[in-house]
């Protein structure tokens, strides 16, 4: 089976594809829908699924959150869907706090994926069964037997720290510069990608309850 991982970096997404063989392939995709060709399963580190209104957050997320002391913050809060339409954060933050609680600048800059995702998701349902959510730190804490990797990705011990644990779970990659993505955006588009081969052979675990859907259908779990 061919699985991939996809993470967005500045021109598009990074995606490292798995070939039946083991082989890696890693390259910068302007669209999320050019990754999913030919795939058994693609794991998304960005949401799927919004809920209407921002709190109580998505289960999946409050999980998430609990099984990454000291990283909780990695986990970004999910906008509601109503905020999801805003052009400016001013709006999407006064339109989220009338309707319990703001949301951060962060999480609006990553508005443009969050609807590329959802609208590929929502257009195409059939891709309901191969594109799943994932979270990379949630990859990394299960490649290090359940606990949080508390260094920093973007510092050189925990590029490092992250690369090796990668390598041993047979995800093995060379640093090499891939232009309009950041090294830490393929470290983390490795570690989805090995989550996606865990849900493909049935080995991975699902955060929130499984039938949890937003109004138009669409799952609302983390998988790692």
């Amino acid at each position: 089976m061919i699985v991939a991982g996809a993470d967005g970096c500045r021109t598009g997404w990074v995606v490292c594809r798995r070939d039946v063989d083991g082989t890696l392939d890693i390259r910068v995709l302007k669209t999320l829908a050019e990754a999913c060709e030919g795939l058994s399963l693609l794991a998304v580190d960005m949401p799927i699924g919004f809920i209407d209104v921002p709190r109580p957050p998505r289960a999946c997320e409050v999980e998430a959150r609990r099984l990454l002391p000291g990283k909780t913050s990695s986990v970004f809060p999910t906008p509601c869907r109503p905020a999801l339409g805003c052009t400016t954060h001013a709006d999407a933050n006064a339109l989220s706090k009338s309707l319990g609680i703001g949301l951060t600048r962060q999480t609006f800059h990553l508005f443009p994926k969050m609807r590329e995702v959802d609208a590929l998701m929502r257009g195409h349902p059939a891709l309901q069964a191969i594109v799943r959510e994932a979270h990379p730190e949630l990859a990394f804490a299960r490649m290090n037997g359940g606990k949080p990797v508390l260094s920093k990705k973007r510092k050189p011990e925990g590029f490092a720290e992250r690369l090796a644990l990668l390598a041993r779970h047979g995800f093995k990659w060379t640093p090499q510069t891939l232009s309009g993505a950041a090294h830490d955006d393929v470290l983390d588009a490795i570690a989805v990608c090995r989550t996606a081969l865990l849900i493909a052979e049935g080995k991975a675990t699902r955060l929130g309850p499984e039938h949890d859907r937003d109004r138009h259908g669409l799952p609302m779990n983390i998988w790692y």
